[in-house]
């Protein structure tokens, strides 16, 4: 497979098509080394042929650990970039909690990842804002169908990979150990929100893309923070318009930072998306903010287990509308098997 690399042009923008409307397409947990099943990248390709997106986000835990060195980390990269650059797709990526799985013996750490992704012609990565925890935190505006003013916001999280060993001298045994989100990622969100709300005269509806879950996925399931049980989700159905399946935790880290406090105070976020759990692809409306996953895209990763191991591998696809008062108007995942690839 051969991929056409470039410089990447820091002066690309997304814009609503001539019609109104524009298309995202999620993909998560491609997760394989530089040899990737092939059904992965058949499915990346038949998605982008059917649904003809205008932008895609891969959401973390592109590469697993098993690459040895820069080629092999090259490669892995390759074979998941060459589905929308052959067809220019313009697309970007968070980092999740596996694409550091290699660095002890690669070398090659999330910063020099990025750069290899930003090489792309068609990549809109960013390194992100200095001083910031993670790597190629980034809002990426989209342009109205007259290019006059933004009509909608794409915010890229990197969530982080694991919790430490202990924190006050006490560990976490007993809790999720996956890591959570800063402080100082929340308050770049918080300040950068502001800033494009004084720019364009109005809070940008936006949704949010990161790798792990919020702590509120878990809450909205069971409509409730604690002791939740099957009765309770029964009410959650109804409560937060609930669909798809939980197969596995919610999860995610021992710590809740805030952030989805901060994004329901601005108003301006309409929907967070995570991957993750790969046999998970539930949504809900959580408050006003639609929460959801995306099961996982890649075959080399774990699914569901026997003869239904692969029913989940899909992606989630999102529709905007600059028209309707929110623009983002629905989501839905579409699934390997719709395409015939099992």
């Amino acid at each position: 497979m051969n991929v056409v690399e470039g410089k990447t042009d820091k002066n690309q923008k997304l814009q609503f098509n001539s019609n109104g409307k524009f298309k995202i397409v999620q993909f998560n947990d491609t997760q394989d080394d530089e040899d990737i099943d092939p059904r992965t990248v058949a499915l990346m390709e038949k998605t982008l042929d059917e649904e003809k997106p205008d932008f895609v986000v891969i959401n973390g835990d592109m590469i697993q650990g098993d690459v040895k060195n820069k080629k092999q980390v090259k490669k892995a990269i390759d074979n998941i970039a060459q589905p929308m650059e052959e067809r220019g797709v313009k697309w970007a990526i968070t980092f999740g909690n596996h694409d550091e799985d290699h660095t002890f013996k690669t070398g090659i750490d999330e910063e020099k990842m990025l750069d290899i992704y930003m090489s792309y012609e068609h990549n809109m990565n960013q390194p992100g804002p200095k001083g910031v925890t993670g790597t190629g935190n980034n809002s990426i505006e989209i342009r109205n169908s007259k290019n006059a003013k933004a009509a909608f916001n794409i915010w890229l999280f990197d969530s982080g990979r694991y919790a430490p060993d202990e924190v006050a001298g006490q560990d976490f045994k007993g809790y999720q150990t996956y890591d959570w989100l800063k402080t100082d990622q929340v308050e770049w969100y918080y300040e950068t929100s502001k800033k494009l709300e004084k720019k364009n005269g109005y809070p940008v509806p936006s949704l949010a893309f990161m790798h792990i879950p919020l702590p509120e996925f878990e809450y909205m399931w069971f409509a409730r923070p604690y002791q939740g049980n099957q009765a309770s989700h029964q009410e959650a159905i109804k409560k937060h318009n609930i669909t798809g399946e939980k197969n596995e935790c919610v999860c995610t880290g021992p710590f809740n930072s805030g952030m989805f406090s901060a994004m329901l105070e601005r108003g301006d976020v309409k929907g967070v998306f995570a991957g993750h759990d790969h046999i998970n692809t539930y949504v809900g409306d959580y408050y006003g903010i639609k929460l959801g996953y995306a099961g996982s895209t890649g075959f080399g990763a774990y699914g569901l287990g026997g003869e239904e191991n692969n029913r989940l591998r899909g992606a989630r696809v999102f529709t905007l509308d600059e028209k309707d008062k929110d623009v983002f108007v629905d989501t839905q995942m579409v699934f390997a098997r719709d395409y015939g690839i099992e």
